[in-house]
Order: C-alpha cells, then sequence, then structure tokens
C-alpha cells in the first residue's frame, strides 16, 4: 500500500497542481486543517507566486472580511497607505498580525509597482465582516450602497434617504454587542428597525441591478462591482443578525449556514471577474457538508465550497491540506492506520497527491479516521476522497 501511494505523490508546485485538471479551474480552492501556521502561509503564498507566473489566477482570496479586503486590494494595486496600516486595517480574526500575510501583501504590492491595471494581482477578503463573538453593524455596507447609489441616480428612485437608515440603524454597539452570540435575547435582528432595513436592503440591491447599464456609463465596472459587494454584505449581514435573535435549536446551523452562504456568494462574484486562488479553512472550501461541535450538539451544513462548486462544477477545485505532526499545538505522530499515518511514511514533504487516485489505490479498505489530536485541528475523512481533487500533505509544521 505504501508503496502504491509513493507512486502517485509528487512535490508540491504550481504545474502540478494544474496537472489534475483537464483543465484550468475558475476557482482554484486550497484548504488548511488549521488556522494560524506559518509553514502553511508560506505554501500558500508560493503557490500563488507559481501560478500568477505561468499565467495562472490573478486574484487571491482569503478567508477574511469581504468589506475590509478592500483596502488591502487598494493598497497591491495603487500604493494607498502603507504596509503598517494595511495590515492593521485590511483583515479580521487577527490574520493582520500573521507574518504569511504580511509578506503576500508585500510582494503583491512590489509585482504590481509599474504595471497596468489589467496585468495587476488582486487581493479580496471572502468571509463576510463577522467574527466569533458576532457580527459588525450593517451600517457600513448599507451605507455606502446608498451614498453610491444617491449620487448616480435620480433621487425619486432611491427607496429612503440616509437620515432614514441612520435612525433605523442607531448606534453600532446595539448590533455587536458579543452577549448576542450565545443570548438571541440580546440581539436587535428580529426588531421592527431590522425588519425595515432588510426591505430597504433589497429594494438597494434591486435598484443597484435595474440601474446598472447606467452606472456602467457613469462609473467603472469597478465600482459597480465594490457597490454589488457592499449589497451582498448588507443584506447577509441583516440575514445573519436576524438569525442570532433565533431562539429555536437550528439557531447555529442557520448562522454556519448563512456564513458559508455569504462567503460562496462572495467566490462567486470573484469568479466572474476571473480565475481566483482561495485559501481558507478545509471545512469552508471542501465539497461536503461540513461539521461541527457546539453546546447545542453537533451541527451539519453545505459549505461555501458545496455551493460554489454545485454552480460552477469542474470549473470549481479543491485541494485539501493534511498535516503530520505539529510539535508546538501537542500533535504527534499520526497512528499508521489513519490516512495521515498513511501519508506520513511518504519521503517528500510537501507533496501533492491526486486524491482520487489515492481513492482508488486503497480500494475498499479506506483507513480509519484519525481522532482530532487538537481542538484547532480537522483531519481529513478518509470517505471525502472522491470529493477532493487533490491533497497537500505537510509532514511536520514547525514554529516558526
Amino acid at each position: 500500500m505504501a508503496t502504491g501511494i509513493k507512486d502517485i505523490a509528487r512535490p508540491f508546485e504550481a504545474a502540478a497542481v494544474m496537472e489534475l485538471f483537464p483543465a484550468r479551474p475558475r476557482v482554484l480552492a486550497l484548504g488548511e486543517p488549521t488556522h494560524g501556521e506559518e509553514a502553511l502561509l508560506g505554501l500558500r503564498n508560493e503557490l500563488f507566486r507559481q501560478l500568477a507566473e505561468q499565467e495562472g489566477p490573478r486574484t487571491i482570496a482569503i478567508e477574511s472580511d469581504c468589506v475590509k479586503g478592500l483596502v488591502v486590494d487598494e493598497y497591491v494595486t495603487s500604493g494607498t497607505g502603507t504596509l503598517d496600516e494595511v495590515m492593521e486595517r485590511g483583515f479580521s480574526h487577527g490574520w493582520g498580525a500573521c507574518a504569511g500575510n504580511r509578506e503576500l501583501v508585500r510582494w503583491m504590492r512590489a509585482h504590481n509597482e509599474g504595471r497596468p491595471s489589467a496585468d495587476q494581482l488582486r487581493f479580496a477578503g471572502v468571509d463576510g465582516p463577522l467574527e466569533i463573538t458576532g457580527a459588525a453593524a450593517p451600517r457600513q455596507a448599507l451605507t455606502a450602497l446608498h451614498g453610491y447609489l444617491t449620487a448616480r441616480v435620480d433621487a425619486d428612485l432611491l427607496p429612503c434617504t440616509a437620515e432614514t437608515l441612520d435612525h433605523l440603524l442607531g448606534a453600532d454597539d446595539r448590533w455587536t454587542s458579543p452577549a448576542a452570540m450565545t443570548d438571541p435575547a440580546r440581539s436587535v435582528g428580529q426588531s421592527a428597525e431590522a425588519a425595515r432595513l432588510r426591505l430597504l436592503a433589497d429594494d438597494l440591491v434591486a435598484l443597484l441591478e435595474a440601474q446598472t447599464p447606467h452606472l456602467l456609463a457613469q462609473t467603472s465596472r469597478g465600482e459597480v462591482e465594490r457597490a454589488r459587494l457592499y449589497g451582498r454584505t448588507a443584506i447577509g449581514l441583516l440575514r445573519y443578525h436576524h438569525c442570532m435573535a433565533d431562539t429555536s435549536p437550528a439557531r447555529m446551523t442557520r448562522l454556519c449556514q448563512l456564513r458559508d452562504l455569504m462567503m460562496a456568494r462572495n467566490l462567486l462574484a470573484l469568479a466572474e471577474r476571473g480565475p481566483v486562488l482561495v485559501h481558507a479553512h478545509n471545512s469552508h472550501l471542501q465539497r461536503t457538508r461540513s461539521t461541527m461541535r457546539t453546546w447545542q450538539g453537533p451541527i451539519h451544513w453545505w459549505s461555501a465550497g458545496a455551493i460554489a462548486g454545485a454552480r460552477l462544477g469542474r470549473d470549481y477545485a479543491f485541494l485539501a491540506t493534511a498535516l503530520g505532526t505539529i510539535p508546538h499545538r501537542g500533535v504527534d505522530t499520526p497512528p499508521p492506520d489513519t490516512l495521515e499515518g498513511l501519508l506520513y511514511a511518504l519521503p517528500g514533504s510537501p507533496c501533492l497527491i491526486d486524491a482520487r487516485r489515492l481513492a482508488t489505490t486503497l480500494g475498499a479498505s479506506l483507513p480509519a479516521p484519525r481522532a482530532t489530536p487538537w481542538f484547532g485541528y480537522a483531519p481529513l475523512d478518509p470517505a471525502q476522497l472522491v470529493d477532493t481533487d487533490g491533497i497537500v500533505f505537510v509532514r511536520d509544521v514547525l514554529e516558526t
């Protein structure tokens, strides 16, 4: 068995990745089984660099706030701001403190310097403005969309004034209280004001779409795309806040489902613009349903990758990353009868394995699932091999 797996393992590089597919995918999704490991960010950065040199995806999207990501994109394309400011303001989840993300932004800016816009690399956040402790207020997205339309369409067509929006939104801390994450009664998501805002957001997005021919003549396609991002985000946030006020047993399932739906819609919008490399947790990018254990028990929902893959078909490709050891996290050598254990015996690292050929090699006797050695690490499920295009295996992840 080990010999058969060795025969289908290759060094991890862009050329080997692209040989997995009959045609270049529109979305190449690179998952990671845990967050915060600089070694994995380094692999992502090198893959994107190689792809950019080989006329692959020109956009990289990561699991970070899509609105904050606009700050990073402006910097890498036009040099707006400083690197320190961008790392502080352009990322959510604390990702701005990661050395790998800083190096990515620095390299993209250097690469784009002096190049025409059509030849520049682009950056995007694919996540919603969401944190584990709660969700952002919808103010920024709603007022940005309203302001864009106010400056460019007949005032009689607008569903409300800026003053009406401001009154309905109220203070932002009404929306962002961390207590609402675990106590639905603390959420304003099902208040009368929130219900009115959901209708107005829908009307604003409909007006944006109806006026697209006029807006494209008045502004650039990039500005219209940004307005659409604000519209998607406003509607997604208002839905998310509505579900935060839900008292049913399905509350956490709905919240996870809505987050991945926001990610999928952002990803599909990026794919309309051109090929994209997206990097996020395996559970957000896999084609199968995701699972998480919460204080309410296990929950299941369809991932962003499953949703986007259903729309894109073979234009969506997924590479899952698996690890052997993470010594500084207490993750020791995987048992030999697990999938990670079989891969751990391979001589090269990092390596790339064709997942479907691996499934054929293993046959009906799939290896045992690896027990979760640490809460922040999600091992590969051997049953998902047939829904995965490739596996990137890193033998030992060392602290940097």
